[in-house]
């Protein structure tokens, strides 16, 4: 997995442009199939891939952090509201609460555990994204993670093997 992800930027990199025509294909015929796939290929890929040897999205991105996520964390650490915010996140460019730093605050580097796992934000939750309804919405997001996440890069080589265009 080290290695994989020493070489991950620059795969995603020369994969990137074949990725962006491939999405670009799959956005003018959109088969009606194509959530149910991706979600069987996401299944299939996080059988063999345990997010814990890895870690990459938490040592390298932050989510972003909605009303109702920095409310139950806060609760969750007894904090206020505004001091969470304060001691934690900032606004990026596009006015999104995100965290100050990263690696992520919450993330234990000896074992890539999290700290509020049991209440993280819907967007870790959810990551990499690639099993979620209407998948063709977010090929952009897609593309980027391809170059953070080992399975997401597994998951879009797949599809392409799949559903060739």
């Amino acid at each position: 997995m080290e290695e994989f992800l020493k070489e991950l930027p620059e795969l995603a990199k020369e994969k990137y442009l074949e990725n962006k025509k491939y999405f670009a294909k799959l956005k003018k015929r959109t088969p009606k199939r194509l959530d149910l796939l991706m979600q069987d290929l996401h299944h299939k890929e996080f059988e063999q891939t345990d997010c814990l040897t890895c870690g990459n999205c938490c040592k390298t991105t932050s989510p972003i952090f909605t009303e109702k996520d920095i409310q139950r964390i806060s609760k969750h650490l007894k904090m206020k509201v505004v001091n969470f915010i304060s001691q934690y996140l900032d606004r990026d460019g596009d006015d999104f609460y995100v965290l100050k730093t990263a690696p992520c605050t919450f993330l234990d580097l000896s074992d890539n555990s999290c700290f509020i796992y049991d209440v993280r934000p819907k967007a870790c939750s959810e990551y990499p994204h690639t099993n979620r309804r209407k998948f063709i919405q977010i090929t952009d997001l897609t593309l980027k993670n391809t170059g953070i996440c080992p399975a997401t890069y597994n998951i879009v080589e797949a599809l392409k093997k799949k559903l060739p265009l």
